[in-house]
């Protein structure tokens, strides 16, 4: 059984351990896995794409605000370490993180900008050392957004971090105080701490 297999069988658990069987079985009798074409689109774009990630959309090609059979589904997969892992958090289509990449570096609310503004006020603390500081040569896939339509938290996958980094490591960004911070070393140990923290996300 792959990671991502255990994952998504820990999460069913927790729906249904949380009253809402109702609400997953719905969504797996409508949802489907992702095409093979764009899982190799991904691929293309991401040579070092986490496998468990390429897993979980070939079970579910998204779940935020994603049309399914003709309705539209938004169910909560993911967390992070907001609230004590309490937040909850969509997977994106392969659709939707494609075009994410296309949007660049610099959508992502900013960033050179706010790189200047923490530099120029030494709050250090709201950017990672992990994350290398160019967003022009930044490569990050972003898979997920917060149940708040992404308004206030944004995951991503880092290709390009700094010395001190690690390649795959997982990137969590909040909103007010603007904060990016790597909260994983990989997607695979990302996926582990949501299930060592017992999905805290469905409540």
């Amino acid at each position: 059984m792959t990671l991502a297999e255990k994952y998504i069988n820990g999460l069913k658990k927790a729906y249904i351990d949380n009253n809402a069987a109702s609400e997953w079985e719905h969504f797996e009798s409508v949802k489907h896995g992702a095409r093979k074409e764009d899982i190799l689109k991904i691929r293309e774009a991401y040579p070092s794409a986490s496998e468990s990630l390429l897993n979980l959309l070939e079970y579910a090609d998204g779940t935020y605000w994603r049309e399914y059979q003709g309705e539209e589904i938004s169910l909560y997969f993911l967390g992070s370490d907001v609230d004590d892992y309490g937040y909850p958090y969509y997977l994106l289509s392969s659709d939707q993180i494609l075009k994410e990449t296309e949007l660049g570096a610099k959508y992502r609310y900013g960033l050179d900008d706010f790189l200047y503004w923490v530099k120029e006020n030494g709050y250090s603390e709201l950017y990672d050392d992990r994350l290398a500081n160019d967003p022009e040569k930044a490569r990050w896939l972003c898979f997920s957004h917060c149940m708040n339509n992404g308004g206030t938290s944004i995951l991503y996958i880092d290709f390009s971090p700094s010395e001190k980094g690690k390649a795959g490591q997982i990137v969590r960004f909040l909103h007010d105080p603007d904060q990016y911070k790597v909260i994983a070393d990989s997607f695979d140990d990302y996926l582990k701490l949501l299930m060592d923290n017992g999905y805290g996300f469905i409540n």
